[in-house]
């Protein structure tokens, strides 16, 4: 018999209806685990570094929800002034970024905002600062779960400019723009750094093209921010984030984006 030769990655269909679902999946630990039952704020927030979840809890801003019956992430509900969200901190790759996003929107979860610690590929920008990523490149393999194959995951633009807009007060500087996202970071080149430099390309990172893929495939309003604080750690001040303030500044910025997902989601018709 012939070899098969076909790309597994390649084969799905991302209208198929899955087996294995989100759902059942945290009904299972809840119930191994003797949990009630529970319901997740309506935004939440994917901190893929820990370090902005790590501050609220150590500041009292955060509490842990023991509820949350995930087998591999905390779950901390943030007192944001009036507003309540949840934040679940180091969840880096896009599979484990999408295997946590699946999990908050069965349980509750209305709109996602996401942030990464991320590389800069663009030559017109000094770092630190962030990034809205409005379009992501799909180097990485969990994009091709949710939508058939393609070059790029594109937010969607109405929330992008509703998100643009929520943050034109802030202090914190916000570019938009696009991100490389790619399972290898350590396999990143001079040749491909340049060539994505040419198609425009402002920041890499390890998460947005999946999550995009995901927000569009479930029809989940999905925002990706990127703090671009590192040239891949070619620099002595690379990954200087801008301590307390920076800390300040990311949090100000996520919460201007969870407000504008939020009220985003408000528009649009429950699926």
């Amino acid at each position: 018999m012939a070899e098969d030769t076909r790309t597994p990655l390649l084969e799905h269909e991302s209208s198929e209806t899955p087996v294995f679902t989100a759902a059942n999946l945290l009904e299972a630990a809840r119930i191994r685990k003797g949990l009630p039952k529970v319901t997740v704020p309506a935004g939440c927030l994917l901190d893929f570094d820990g370090e902005l979840v790590q501050h609220l809890a150590e500041t009292g801003m955060a509490i842990e929800e023991t509820g949350w019956p995930c087998f591999h992430t905390c779950l901390f509900r943030w007192r944001a002034g009036n507003a309540e969200y949840g934040v679940i901190g180091g969840t880096v790759g896009a599979p484990f970024a999408v295997l946590v996003a699946e999990e908050l929107f069965a349980l509750g979860c209305r709109a996602l905002v996401s942030i990464s610690s991320a590389g800069l590929v663009a030559e017109r920008f000094v770092p630190p600062f962030f990034l809205l990523i409005d379009r992501a490149l799909r180097d990485e393999g969990t994009s091709c779960h949710y939508l058939p194959p393609g070059r790029h995951a594109d937010a969607d633009p109405s929330l992008i400019e509703a998100v643009r807009d929520r943050m034109a007060g802030l202090s914190a500087p916000v570019h938009t723009g696009s991100s490389w996202t790619t399972d290898a970071p350590f396999r990143e080149t001079e040749r491909l750094i340049a060539s994505r430099r040419r198609e425009g390309i402002v920041s890499v990172e390890m998460e947005a093209a999946a999550l995009l893929a995901l927000g569009k495939a479930l029809g989940k309003p999905v925002v990706c921010l990127a703090h671009v604080t590192n040239t891949m750690a070619t620099r002595a001040e690379d990954f200087e984030k801008g301590g307390d303030a920076g800390l300040a500044d990311s949090l100000s910025v996520c919460a201007a984006a969870l407000e504008a997902a939020l009220d985003h989601a408000g528009r649009r018709p429950a699926s």
